[in-house]
């Protein structure tokens, strides 16, 4: 069978007449190349970006932190300390099976979480303090920030500081996927809290593989980083077990895992 739109033959042709099979083949052929074009485009534009996205060079960051110095993306630091963040628990079941990790090897982490996920899963919540780790505000739902109204996310900011009041509060706060816009700054430091990204993410909400984040991270991290990871349902699940794989490979290289506020107060002078 020819190829589509392409015409071997006056048998193959749709039209009787030479004049209109020529015409309707050329417009069938057109399309073809011009389909297969586009898709070529779109391919390399996606891997273009994509690579841009993985790779984040360091000018990226330094741009960033001087567009907006409130935020926090990495610290110099002196020494090989990294912090850990984990976005988006508490979750019953996955929630210890990452403390478990985190305390075989004496890591500790910054838990950004959201506030409706509290409800029932106090003493998990509970158990992180208790265990060495520290609390973040990641407001009130899985959504992102950036789209709420500005009185709205002041709100949600407020609610979910109410819940995390009883566990000693929090002083860092993460917007909901991770953009934010001068107003949002604003009211986040005027309710005490501050910014905090992240250095190293390996998108492991988009890329769902364990391997691929253990890789990523271990392949890209640097003293000072700030490690992002999400816990809650299959999220936290694969974080488990790319803790697994990370946390005894940077002992062995000589890192210490340790909170935000932990890796702030060890900033180089």
């Amino acid at each position: 069978m020819p190829f589509p739109g392409r015409s071997n033959s006056a048998r193959s042709c749709p039209s009787r007449s030479s004049e209109k099979c020529c015409a309707v083949c050329w417009w069938r052929s057109e399309f073809v190349r011009m389909l297969f074009g586009l898709m070529a485009l779109a391919g390399a534009l996606a891997l273009f970006f994509g690579g841009m996205i993985l790779l984040l060079p360091e000018w990226l960051f330094s741009r960033l932190r001087q567009t907006s110095p409130e935020v926090l993306y990495r610290v110099s630091v002196s020494r090989p300390v990294v912090a850990l963040t984990i976005d988006d628990g508490p979750d019953a079941a996955t929630t210890p099976q990452i403390l478990e990790v985190l305390r075989r090897y004496d890591a500790h982490a910054t838990f950004f979480l959201i506030s409706s996920r509290i409800a029932g899963n106090q003493s998990l919540v509970q158990r992180m303090v208790a265990e060495g780790h520290e609390l973040g505000n990641h407001l009130t739902v899985d959504e992102p920030s950036i789209n709420l109204p500005l009185e709205e996310f002041e709100a949600k900011l407020l609610q979910a500081d109410a819940a995390l009041q009883p566990f000693g509060g929090a002083r860092w706060l993460r917007p909901g996927s991770g953009w934010y816009n001068q107003a949002m700054l604003e009211v986040i430091a005027r309710h005490g809290y501050r910014c905090a990204l992240g250095s190293v993410y390996p998108y492991d909400p988009q890329i769902g593989s364990a391997w691929f984040s253990a890789r990523y991270i271990l392949w890209k991290v640097k003293p000072g980083d700030i490690i992002v990871l999400h816990d809650y349902g299959s999220r936290g699940r694969r974080t488990a077990r790319a803790l697994a794989v990370i946390l005894p490979e940077l002992r062995r290289r000589g890192f210490k895992v340790v909170t935000l506020s932990e890796l702030v107060a060890q900033a180089a002078p």
